[in-house]
């Protein structure tokens, strides 16, 4: 018996590092897609060997590689949205950068993965360089948090008042939107800050939520940012839906131990059946 195909799923891609511990990168990334009704797609920048405790080896793949991946996915399934994680060298990003344009990929979400967490660079000063000039103005917004914009403006950020001229310091450098994430900052209240060059800041303040596990919070912000676009909300409504979904994912995990260091949140806690849109 044929069946029509009239039916498409609503695609996103992730270009990304592999976290082996499941918590974080693209492992974190589809599990979100997942969760919001969304079809995942992958293509690997790096493998990593880490678990709750950290990393323990980086494993680069080659930049060939990696654009076999993205052209492999999208020459045969298309993409409505794509999130842009960890890019580790300069020709890694130029890879990234010349398949946005090639492509014409629509609705980029750039996390620019730079500081671990006990604080060391990630890149250097050239990567960071080609990473600035062909990325920021490619991405529909990028989503540092405190120590990655303050690496990229030059300036440590220390507080609230630190974030609205770092944004707008990040748009003076080519950024089209930013999305500055303050749960780095002491404090019961978490504060971040949507910027675009063409409205007003949109502040967003919410209580913290007491957990220890975190891993993998920004990675599921920026691919639960890239989903909601893909399904066509506009770019503030997708931050403050990614928010909500952070934050849930955050509180039905914090009573949960996996491992022995920081664990992950629960992007299953409340999944949607997948989106389909006629077919084109």
């Amino acid at each position: 018996m044929n069946i029509d195909r009239v039916h498409q799923y609503t695609r996103v891609l992730s270009i990304a590092g592999s976290d082996s511990g499941g918590g974080a990168g693209i492992q974190a990334d589809l599990k979100t897609f997942s969760a919001l009704g969304c079809f995942g797609m992958t293509a690997i920048t790096a493998l990593t060997a880490q678990n709750t405790c950290g990393v323990r080896a980086i494993h680069a793949v080659p930049a060939q590689m990696l654009r076999d991946q993205i052209d492999a996915v999208l020459e045969d399934m298309g993409v409505d949205a794509v999130k842009v994680g960890m890019l580790h060298s300069p020709d890694i990003v130029r890879t990234v950068a010349q398949a946005i344009d090639r492509h014409a990929l629509p609705h980029v979400v750039f996390d620019p993965v730079m500081v671990a967490t006990s604080g060391a660079r990630l890149i250097d000063d050239e990567a960071m360089a080609v990473l600035v000039g062909d990325m920021f103005p490619r991405a529909a917004v990028i989503t540092p948090n405190l120590d990655e914009a303050g690496l990229l403006v030059g300036k440590t950020l220390l507080g609230v008042q630190d974030m609205l001229p770092a944004a707008q310091a990040l748009l003076a450098r080519g950024a089209r939107a930013v999305l500055l994430k303050g749960g780095h900052l002491p404090g019961d209240e978490v504060v971040d800050l949507l910027l675009t060059g063409a409205h007003t800041p949109l502040w967003m303040k919410a209580p913290r939520i007491p957990s220890a596990n975190t891993h993998g919070t920004g990675c599921t912000l920026s691919s639960a940012m890239a989903a909601y676009l893909a399904l066509g909300l506009a770019l503030p409504d997708a931050v403050q839906q990614a928010r909500a979904f952070v934050r849930a994912a955050l509180r039905a995990g914090a009573s949960v131990k996996t491992g022995q260091g920081s664990g992950p949140l629960n992007h299953g806690f409340a999944p949607l059946p997948m989106n389909k849109n006629n077919s084109e």
